[in-house]
């Protein structure tokens, strides 16, 4: 039997900080909750990351909903990505059972029902707020690396964008820019030789092709407009409460390149618009990334280095990131090495295979005379973890098994109803789901090669003098959308990382 007293002085030493914090459960020794021996959470932490991870049914996803609960109370907004689709019940009061009243007297706590304030917000047709970015935000360097490209072709997509900005010519979705790679393979590629070089029409094909596989996991739905703002992410609601942003990616599960591609974006333009805070007393925003294998399993080598450098460097932004996976393996060991906070829920070990990865896992965390880590990670009871957090001076906390806290919302889904409900009273939906399509690249281009056309059995009937070449942008029509075109296409490149975004003067997520 381990001793007790020794086991309740070390986790309250570990678990007490100095500024405010959310209490995450209990710690446990040989099955039994020992009092006082509260799992806390400090928000000035909150910012360096984290990982929730275990086999499925071992109660992950109920413990990112009461962290959810936990930073909303401290009006700190959340964004979670839903991709199994059982995240909204935290918008709707829960109801209490003899489970919950059990496991809040163990934990010597109150349960509250709470609905918190929620918003629905969607990258395809489903309810909600939808989400867009026009292709000019994702900039050439992004943009090149989500397709995979080699650095010829990416150079060359660097000069697509430099001959639309130049020309003022609007690259919102993705019709516009396989309409210029059409233009300037063909029609234009005289013109655009004499001031951007040779183009090889190899490269072209290569791109449009690549282009036409995103769009067949139903990127066309992401790129266009109205673009969403990064401060709608980051509302209080009337009570003080921390908006929580859930993001439906239901539909995602099998084409995981819009996913990571959204959620790169998603990182890269949060980048891009926060500003520098240093260190603050809680975060100002914390993203909750579910299934989070989907990220990676078909990112390339680029990218992967891109989502490396943004984890790395975000957090100063004021900014948290926490994947939830079911097997740590699942996200690369640099990123890994990123992550502060980890609560570690049961592994099941079914195969060698399994046992290895268990074994790996175990080391990750930090060393204890309390557990066997290695033998208690097969052992963990639903609602149950091992948990460790980063203190003030950046040190992880003792290796905790901890009973989690029941959720205050709902545990289960809203009905389609309820959805409709949260939608129609949303003040963001309204702003975003009005369809938009301006005038922009495809029909500029459009518009003019229909003129060439009309014109051209008049040249062959009536031979004029030779004169020099008429570029495409003498046309007044093309002069009369400068102004209002040229205001749509803003980008911020993020120095040396190379992203894509856009200027601190229009503040937006994409």
């Amino acid at each position: 039997m381990a001793d007790t007293e020794k086991f309740l002085e070390t986790i309250k030493s570990g678990y007490t900080f100095k500024g405010e914090s959310f209490k995450l459960g209990c710690a446990m020794l040989d099955g039994n909750v020992v009092a006082g021996a509260d799992v806390v959470v400090p928000f000035k932490t909150l910012n360096r990351h984290g990982l929730i991870a275990g086999a499925t049914g071992t109660g992950k996803t109920k413990t990112l909903q009461v962290l959810a609960e936990g930073l909303s109370d401290a009006s700190i907004p959340v964004v979670m990505m839903d991709i199994k689709g059982d995240l909204s019940g935290i918008a709707a009061a829960g109801t209490v059972n003899d489970k919950i009243t059990e496991r809040c007297q163990k934990l010597a706590i109150e349960f509250k029902p709470t609905a918190y304030p929620t918003d629905l917000l969607t990258l395809s047709n489903e309810k909600g707020a939808k989400l867009r970015a026009t292709v000019s935000e994702f900039g050439p360097v992004l943009l090149s690396k989500i397709l995979g490209l080699n650095d010829t072709q990416g150079g060359f997509v660097a000069m697509i964008f430099k001959y639309c900005d130049d020309n003022k010519l609007p690259l919102l979705d993705l019709k516009d820019f396989i309409k210029v790679l059409q233009y300037v393979s063909d029609e234009g590629k005289t013109e655009l030789e004499k001031t951007y070089g040779k183009i090889s029409t190899t490269s072209t094909g290569t791109i449009l092709r690549k282009v036409i596989e995103l769009q067949q996991q139903g990127a066309d739905v992401f790129f266009g407009e109205k673009s969403f703002e990064v401060d709608d992410l980051m509302r209080i609601n009337d009570d003080g409460k921390g908006m929580i942003s859930i993001v439906r990616v239901t539909d995602l599960q099998d084409r995981p390149k819009l996913f990571s591609t959204f959620m790169l974006q998603l990182l890269a333009e949060l980048y891009a618009t926060c500003p520098e805070e240093g260190d603050m007393d809680k975060p100002k925003l914390v993203m909750f990334i579910d299934e989070a294998h989907l990220i990676f399993q078909e990112a390339n080598d680029a990218l992967l280095q891109q989502i490396e450098t943004i984890i790395k460097l975000i957090r100063s932004k004021g900014i948290g990131i926490y994947f939830c996976t079911q097997n740590p393996m699942d996200v690369p060991a640099s990123v890994l090495a990123q992550l502060g906070l980890k609560v570690q829920h049961a592994l099941r070990a079914f195969t060698a295979a399994d046992r290895k990865v268990i074994k790996q896992t175990s080391e990750n965390y930090p060393e204890t005379e309390f557990y066997k880590t290695e033998d208690l990670i097969t052992q963990l009871g639903t609602g149950e973890a091992l948990v460790t957090i980063l203190n003030e001076k950046g040190i992880p906390t003792p290796l905790a098994h901890c009973m989690i806290r029941p959720p205050q919302s709902r545990m289960d889904i809203l009905s389609d109803g309820e959805i409709d409900s949260l939608v129609a009273k949303s003040k963001i939906a309204a702003k975003y789901n009005e369809v938009i399509d301006s005038k922009s690249a495809y029909e500029i281009l459009t518009e003019k090669l229909e003129d060439a056309a009309k014109r051209e059995p008049e040249e062959k009937e009536k031979p004029k003098p030779a004169k020099k070449e008429k570029s495409i942008f003498d046309d007044p029509t093309v002069k009369s959308m400068t102004r209002t075109a040229g205001n749509t296409i803003v980008r911020t490149l993020l120095g040396v990382l190379g992203l894509g975004g856009r200027s601190r003067s229009r503040k937006s997520l994409f």
